[in-house]
């Protein structure tokens, strides 16, 4: 199973209804925040080609954000990008 990462900032409503999604979920995460880090808030955009967070990844495959997130949930897609993400 590939590593999901989540990036994050303090105070961001989004960011910890993800967190708390994938907890109640029982997903294991690394999260990493984001405050005042300029250069990995730079390399999420590249990454993402997005500049806001929470920005979710399986691997390097960009889920989205929480919205995206809280849909591939529930219908399923996140368990297979999960199971089916090329290493």
């Amino acid at each position: 199973m590939l590593e999901i990462t989540i990036y994050t900032r303090q105070y961001c409503g989004y960011c910890t209804a993800a967190v708390h999604l994938l907890t109640s979920k029982n997903y294991e995460f690394i999260e990493i925040a984001t405050d005042g880090d300029s250069v990995t808030r730079a390399d999420i955009q590249k990454r993402s080609g997005q500049s806001t967070v929470p920005q979710i990844f399986i691997g390097e495959i960009s889920v989205g954000g929480y919205m995206e997130l809280a849909e591939a949930v529930s219908t399923g897609k996140f368990d297979e990008l999960l199971s089916f993400a090329p290493r």
